[in-house]
């Protein structure tokens, strides 16, 4: 199927202004969505002390130790902060969906799809969606559209 650019036409012509103005906040909506999650995710780590997060690694067979809980404390809660801001983008948006990778596909996969009983559902659509804006990068409205450069 071949793109020509173009926005289909509005069913209801009336709304064609409206959607002339808000078309532009889908994606930053979309970035901070995707920020907000992995700031509260990042913050919860914080909270909890490196060493109540080590534990909890272990429980779910995860080695690493302090060092590891350090490392996705600074993936989620800076990369969140910097997704939400399209700060660095691409960069930590990778960095958010290779953690939600492995979490989904090797942590709960074999739990089955709903998250209700600790499945893959949940990790699997931020993951995707993180690997989305790794790559379309921070769009309008971000910090690297500001600054002219993203990774």
């Amino acid at each position: 199927m071949t793109d020509t650019g173009r926005e289909p036409r509005a069913l209801i012509s009336a709304l064609q202004p409206f959607y002339d103005v808000v078309t532009p906040l889908a994606w930053p909506i979309v970035r901070v969505a995707v920020g907000w999650n992995m700031i509260v995710h990042g913050y919860g780590k914080v909270v909890r002390g490196m060493e109540k997060q080590t534990e909890l690694f272990a429980h779910d067979s995860v080695s690493g130790g302090v060092p590891l809980a350090q490392l996705l404390t600074v993936v989620e809660l800076g990369g969140g902060i910097c997704i939400a801001a399209g700060l660095l983008t691409r960069f930590w948006a990778a960095a958010c969906a290779l953690e939600l990778g492995y979490i989904t596909f090797i942590l709960y996969w074999h739990n089955g799809f709903s998250w209700l009983g600790r499945g893959y559902e949940y990790t699997l659509m931020w993951g995707l969606v993180c690997f989305a804006i790794a790559l379309r990068g921070g769009g309008p409205y971000s910090l690297d559209r500001l600054l002219g450069r993203e990774i």
